[in-house]
């Protein structure tokens, strides 16, 4: 998903046909780059093996760290960014470079869009996709503003992104047309 930022109002008044915009954390290629350090230390092991003490305990450190390894690799590429859009029906949120894990949201949903000046991974207990009782869904991939979607069903969902306040507007200015439309059928 390229970033552009059409979040500005088209003519007469009317939101943007798309608007998209991202959230990047660098600090997480270090996590990254440890976990591909992890990967390779269990296949040093299981390749040139230089203990003598048996078979169990080199498997079990081979395992460990490959499993590590892939854990904190694939688990921080995962949330190195987001990618956020909204055209006339939906709110998605991608994250990384596959695109996964993956939020679709359709506006008929969503009753409010506010922004949160300041979310933080110490918020959410740590970065990634985040659940917590008292709060709600949230992907948090950096510290920083937010965008806070109100559910109908009394849900939350936050994702961090640059230019939150341009998308929450772009999302009430959508709640009003749709308000609008079914006014006057």
């Amino acid at each position: 998903m390229r970033h552009h930022d059409h979040g500005t109002p088209t003519g007469h008044g009317q939101p943007p046909e798309v608007w998209t915009g991202r959230a990047h954390n660098r600090v997480q290629w270090v996590l990254a780059a440890a976990g591909a350090a992890c990967l390779a230390l269990g296949v040093d092991l299981a390749v040139d093996s230089p203990w003598g003490s048996g078979l169990a305990p080199l498997l079990m450190a081979v395992i460990g760290c490959v499993a590590a390894g892939l854990l904190m690799l694939f688990g921080t590429l995962a949330f190195v960014h987001v990618a956020v859009r909204v055209d006339h029906e939906v709110l998605e949120v991608r994250c990384g470079h596959m695109g996964l894990p993956r939020r679709r949201i359709p506006l008929s949903d969503v009753i409010d869009a506010d922004v949160a000046h300041k979310v933080t991974p110490c918020q959410w207990g740590g970065w990634g996709y985040r659940w917590r009782p008292e709060k709600g869904t949230a992907v948090v991939v950096r510290r920083g503003e937010g965008l806070v979607v109100r559910l109908g069903d009394g849900r939350v969902f936050t994702v961090t992104v640059d230019d939150a306040e341009a998308a929450a507007r772009v999302i009430r200015d959508r709640l009003r047309l749709i308000a609008a439309r079914t006014s006057q059928v």
